[in-house]
């Protein structure tokens, strides 16, 4: 009556498997650092722009949907500080990690996936090279690393996107935006958005390499283990938030 559960609580399981894998790994040899080089520079560095330009503009909406709410009760200067909890705490992290999600996590299914469909994982383990190791446990620790890094650089933008509205369109000295912007910050909001970041980056590299490492049916196949791995990762992302949030609100 409950066959319908064997897939899912068997895909976990591997899941599960990958991941214990992939973490014992990182304390054994070798550590393959080129590989993490590597990864860092495709997934850090490729993905800076896109941060780069999201990040502003999350900035730049925000101040200017907030701007006629606290219009209304004569707080414009406030801004700075909604802005500044607000992609501290959440958006920043969050939008961060979906779109490394929809760009890294599809990008490692996919190569990981071809490599799969083509046998090349097959003749690693012929040739004595653990997979998970050379190929998992890299990409784990590049996007652990680097995307707190993105998130920062996303934050910050987006405090000065919404300085840039503040100080054009509200008639607020950027000086007194930034003040009031980093001094409402206090350090659970920061632990807070680098913590979320960094569980972030753990899914999204598990997730990517878990679906390209299983991938079958060929081509098809390859593209189907791409979807997945960017909608699972975009999903647990959400998830994961939903959970952290409650724990540091109660937090002083």
């Amino acid at each position: 009556m409950l066959d319908f559960l064997k897939k899912p609580i068997e895909t976990f399981q591997d899941f599960l498997f990958l991941s214990g894998r992939a973490f014992r790994n990182i304390f054994r040899s070798p550590h393959y650092a080129d590989d993490i080089l590597l990864q860092m520079d495709a997934i850090g560095v490729g993905s800076l722009f896109i941060v780069l330009l999201i990040g502003f503009f999350s900035g730049v909406v925000m101040s200017l949907q907030m701007s006629r709410a606290l219009a209304t009760y004569g707080a414009q200067g406030k801004i700075g500080e909604i802005v500044s909890i607000t992609l501290v705490r959440e958006l920043g992290p969050v939008l961060t990690a979906v779109l490394v999600a929809g760009r890294n996590a599809s990008g490692i299914a996919s190569e990981l996936g071809s490599m799969k469909v083509t046998e090349q994982i097959d003749a690693m383990r012929a040739l004595g090279t653990d997979p998970i190791q050379k190929l998992v446990t890299p990409r784990l620790i590049a996007t652990a690393i680097v995307l707190p890094l993105l998130t920062i650089i996303a934050d910050f933008i987006g405090l000065i996107g919404g300085g840039f509205i503040a100080s054009t369109m509200m008639d607020i000295p950027f000086s007194q935006y930034w003040n009031s912007a980093w001094r409402t910050l206090e350090y659970n909001d920061l632990v807070q958005g680098l913590v979320k970041p960094f569980l972030f980056a753990i899914v999204i590299a598990l997730v990517g390499c878990f679906y390209g490492i299983t991938t079958s049916g060929g081509t098809q196949g390859v593209g189907r283990a791409t979807t997945k791995a960017v909608v699972v990762a975009s999903v647990w992302i959400f998830v994961i938030t939903s959970l952290l949030d409650p724990l540091f609100v109660n937090l002083k």
